[in-house]
């Protein structure tokens, strides 16, 4: 099992007054910490922290777990990812402040992974292009009786998330979730305007960010 501890922020500290949410940004795979940050104009003025994962690829990039298609991910690789970023949160992020993960496709599912383990830490999720992995999770339960807020956009053109694992994440995140699902009509694996300005007014409607 790959270790974690290349897991680290490349942000703003998180903010000091308690009870203040924090936006935790997730990169996709190959890609880096940089990235997900030119989102932020966009989006509610809440402080972030953007992570990255712990596998490194060629070119500068990482993943946050192997992924070989047509094969399925290994739930032992995403559960080590889902406990090394954990800790990188607790070293890092006071248990006062409640969490946004906000991530894109294998960040996406770890956005979701960090709310189906540990809800009472997450005030609202943001999926963009992701997926949920194969199998429950441990919180799934307390999930079904709780729903928290779930924003989940994706393109009608994103051919690199494959059928069955949107499929199962429609069936999924309606059991668990208070979800919103936006589908955008020409969009590939990517982000746009239409879907940061959903993601802009779900933020709004669901998280305070003192502004």
């Amino acid at each position: 099992m790959t270790s974690l501890q290349s897991v680290h922020s490349a942000s703003p500290p998180p903010p000091a007054e308690a009870g203040a949410p924090l936006m935790i940004l997730l990169h996709g795979y190959g890609s880096h910490e940089r990235d997900l940050p030119g989102l932020a104009p966009y989006l509610p003025p809440l402080p972030w922290a953007s992570v990255r994962a712990p596998l490194a690829m060629p070119g500068g990039g990482a993943a946050w777990f192997p992924l070989a298609l047509p094969e399925e991910p290994d739930p032992q690789d995403i559960e080590a990812a889902t406990v090394g970023l954990w800790d990188w949160i607790d070293d890092n992020v006071p248990s006062t402040h409640p969490l946004v993960p906000v991530g894109f496709s294998q960040g996406g599912l770890m956005a979701l992974q960090l709310l189906r383990t540990r809800p009472e830490r997450v005030a609202a999720t943001v999926v963009l292009a992701g997926f949920v992995p194969t199998g429950p999770q441990p919180a799934d339960a307390r999930l079904a009786e709780r729903r928290p807020p779930v924003f989940w956009g994706r393109g009608d053109a994103d051919g690199v998330i494959w059928p069955a694992a949107i499929a199962r994440t429609q069936a999924l995140l309606p059991t668990i979730a208070d979800l919103t699902e936006r589908t955008y009509s020409g969009l590939g694996h990517g982000v746009d305007e239409r879907m940061l300005g959903d993601v802009r007014a779900f933020l709004d409607a669901h998280v305070d960010s003192g502004g």
